[in-house]
This record gives C-alpha cells, sequence and structure tokens, in this order.
C-alpha cells in the first residue's frame, strides 16, 4: 500500500528529500504561493508548525505557479519572500504543478486519496491542504479558505 512516505520531492534548496525522513509524524501538505489573497495563510501554519511541532506536526510548503501567476519567482525569491515576509521555518521545497500532464507523483496521489467539492480530484487554487496521519495516509483535504487555526482542531486525531 502506497503512503505519503514513499514518496520524495526537491526541497526549495536543490536537494531531494523522502518524506520518509519524516515517518510516524503528522504532516500538512500545502500548495503555496506568494502573491495570492491566501498568502497571509503562511502566518497561520508557521504558527500551527512552532505550536504542534513538538506534538509531531510537520508543515510542507510546495510553491505552484499554476493558478493566476502567483509564484511567479524562481525558487531563491521564494525563499527570500517567506523568510523576511512571514519567518517561515517549515520545509519548503521547490515549485512543482498540482494539475495537469506535469502534476507531481505525491499530489497525484493525495488528490485521488481525498478529492475535493464534489468528488474534483483537481486542486482549485493555492494553499489546498492536505492532513496525513502519523501512518502517512491522508485523512483530509482543506479547502483553501480552510484557515490553518481552523485545522489546529484536527491535528493530533489519528
Amino acid at each position: 500500500m502506497t503512503t505519503a512516505y514513499d514518496f520524495s520531492a526537491r526541497d526549495i534548496d536543490g536537494t531531494e528529500r523522502s518524506l520518509g525522513e519524516w515517518r510516524g509524524k503528522q504532516m500538512l501538505i500545502v500548495n503555496v504561493a506568494s502573491k495570492c489573497g491566501f498568502t497571509p495563510q503562511y502566518k497561520g501554519l508557521e504558527e500551527l508548525w512552532r505550536t504542534h511541532r513538538d506534538q509531531g506536526l510537520i508543515v510542507l510548503g510546495f510553491p505552484c505557479d499554476q493558478f493566476g501567476h502567483q509564484e511567479p519567482g524562481d525558487e531563491a525569491e521564494i525563499k527570500q519572500f517567506c523568510s523576511t515576509s512571514y519567518d517561515v521555518t517549515f520545509p519548503m521545497f521547490a515549485k512543482i504543478e498540482v494539475n495537469g500532464d506535469g502534476t507531481h507523483p505525491l499530489y497525484q496521489w493525495m488528490k485521488k486519496q481525498a478529492k475535493g467539492l464534489l468528488g474534483s480530484e483537481s486542486i482549485k487554487w493555492n494553499f489546498t491542504k492536505f492532513l496525513i496521519d502519523a501512518q502517512g495516509n491522508v485523512v483530509k483535504r482543506y479547502a483553501p479558505n480552510d484557515t490553518p487555526e481552523k485545522i489546529g482542531k484536527d491535528l493530533g486525531k489519528r
């Protein structure tokens, strides 16, 4: 059976990382963008990470430029923006695609595990979130307007 731990992705510094390094932790995986109306959620995501990381939460940010060209920069620019604008310290990854022929395999898998509104698999916008349990299974998909504060109530559930 496939779990999130079976996937890897290139981090924002260019190093290939296995999600298996977070085996046994809950993961909140988010497609992010720097110039989106939901971009202020970076603050809440960072707060979730800082508040819950000692209890086994890892937040993983995956920049995506497929929605309104809202992530136009390269990885260095994205990293700089996240650091200076929101003091992001959770792991960030290189820009990926979440829909279409170039969809990252992790997102192909997550979208099949937790469908969106009306059973749709496609990601509708930036800041769609997937909660992965400590066994590497998708347990919930959140819409872009579901704030990190709202998600906090689901953390720790197995």
